[in-house]
């Protein structure tokens, strides 16, 4: 009883944590097959990262209730590296990485990836949403996918042609087409049955299926935990001479950052315990991603979706994310042959899901409706990691944003007062920025040349060097030999005229 009464002081929380792991166990086990099928790596890999994320970031200090994994987020990157690149060198992307990302965090550059525009990352997630729907609409009918994002949007309406006219496709989409609709009818069962998460009872409904009814769809090849870890060779850090690969890594480390922090502020939103210590976990994150890296597995990110899940299912401390890594691992030691009725279509519906809760859609409209800018870098982002990829996607939605936030700020106001006898007077107030600078030039030259004009200037935040030289110029040019004298308040360090006098009044 001594013993007994020594854990519970040690572990006051531990039958809610088991609880809440297991919970969030059923909900990662379809989400880490489907997202490595996705990426087009072996099933067992996506296990090896959710096991990864439990029994290494887990321990680790940051966030004590986030759970991570390999996350639909980085679906697209990961398959165009392995494409690129080929299976062994990812590994090194996904090593160097996490040392990146434990770089950044030693560094203590965690707190900047908050200042990322939410509608570059929404934007983001919303191109990420879109190229997987559109990909796993083909690996839904057992087709094989285009390779750009553009094409797989392009090619739809023919994939759609060759489904109707193949019976073996028909099944496999209506597979398919029957776990989407199954997860998305599922919170409308009663609370008892919602236990089960909806994702989990529709592999095991469709995998019941396929084996009772011995349907003509293909299913998950399964080659053992062990054999799936290939450590990257010296051959494949040879890769690491080409600039691609080294904007790869960027990307990889950069964006499973920001995704990773993003979650990490949400899930802070969704409990009253500890607060993220954001440095601390971009540094877990990139201890996860280091040994996933050394084992040659998928790269990891916080989810939502089982972190949320966790939450809800009442977790009070970081045991339940490390024993959701424990249930992976005795799951996929002990029970790796039933991977194998696993239908892929049944994990392209999963996706496809994933997928659709990507895209914001309310967000889009509320953002239209009161910022109408950052609905346009929202929809821009996305569009451009649609049509070009993702890396560059999000750095055209990066570059938007800055954009957007520097002519925001130049908010100038040019008040003229025109008595229609004396000097006309003209008072320019807030930021003067050379985004405005068209604006501000065309109301001065309109003032009426045959009288002076008293130009003040001392109701300026901000003035930058553009304008102050493009008013030094306007004003000498009103003030040449013939032209109506100009004179200013508040612009310092005017040049000065041969005979010594200042070429505009600084000040009166």
């Amino acid at each position: 009883m001594r013993g007994v009464g020594t854990v519970r002081d040690r572990f006051p929380h531990l039958r809610q944590d088991v609880a809440a792991s297991l919970v969030v166990f059923l909900v990662a086990l379809p989400l880490c097959l489907g997202v490595a099928v996705a990426s087009g790596v072996p099933a067992e890999l996506g296990l090896i990262t959710g096991i990864v994320g439990g029994l290494v970031t887990g321990l680790m200090r940051g966030s004590s209730l986030q759970v991570s994994g390999p996350a639909a987020g980085l679906t697209v990157l990961v398959f165009d590296a392995v494409r690129t690149y080929g299976l062994p060198v990812l590994g090194v992307i996904v090593l160097l990485a996490g040392l990146l990302q434990i770089a950044m965090g030693a560094l203590k550059w965690g707190r900047w990836f908050r200042a990322i525009s939410l509608s570059v990352v929404e934007g983001m997630l919303a191109g990420i949403g879109l190229v997987i729907i559109a990909g796993q609409l083909y690996a839904a009918a057992g087709v094989d996918a285009p390779a750009s994002g553009l094409e797989k949007v392009a090619r739809l309406p023919g994939a759609a042609v060759e489904v109707v006219r193949s019976p073996a496709a028909l099944v496999s989409f209506a597979i398919a087409a029957g776990t989407v609709a199954l997860i998305v009818l599922w919170r409308r069962l009663p609370g008892r049955v919602r236990a089960v998460p909806g994702a989990l009872a529709a592999v095991v409904l469709a995998a019941f299926l396929t084996w009772s009814l011995d349907l003509p769809v293909a299913t998950v090849e399964v080659n053992g935990l062990l054999d799936a870890v290939q450590p990257p060779g010296l051959d494949a850090f040879a890769e690491l001479a080409g600039p691609g690969l080294v904007g790869t890594v960027l990307a990889f480390a950069l964006i499973a950052s920001a995704e990773s922090l993003f979650s990490a502020a949400a899930v802070d939103r969704l409990h009253d315990g500890p607060r993220t210590a954001y440095d601390k976990e971009l540094m877990a994150q990139g201890a996860g991603n280091t040994v996933c890296g050394l084992l040659g597995a998928l790269p990891l990110t916080a989810v939502i979706v089982r972190s949320s899940a966790n939450v809800q299912a009442g977790a009070r401390t970081k045991a339940s994310r490390v024993l959701h890594g424990v249930w992976l691992l005795v799951f996929a030691a002990a029970l790796p042959a039933t991977l194998e009725l696993v239908p892929l279509a049944a994990l392209a519906g999963i996706l496809v899901h994933a997928g659709w809760k990507l895209i914001p859609f309310r967000g889009v409209v509320t953002l239209w409706r009161s910022h109408r800018g950052e609905a346009v870098v929202l929809v821009v982002t996305a569009v451009a990691i649609v049509t070009i990829d993702m890396f560059q996607g999000v750095l055209i939605g990066l570059a938007l944003s800055v954009a957007k936030a520097a002519w925001d700020a130049s908010h100038v106001r040019l008040d003229v007062v025109d008595a229609g006898t004396g000097p006309v007077r003209a008072r320019l107030s807030g930021n003067a920025t050379f985004l405005r600078l068209p604006r501000i030039l065309d109301t001065l030259e309109a003032l009426p040349r045959d009288r002076s004009v008293e130009l003040d200037l001392s109701g300026l935040h901000h003035l930058d060097h553009a304008c102050r030289a493009a008013l030094r110029s306007w004003a000498e040019q009103r003030g040449a030999p013939g032209g109506e004298p100009v004179s200013m308040t508040a612009l310092p360090a005017l040049p000065r005229q041969r005979d010594g006098r200042e070429a505009v009044g600084a000040g009166r």
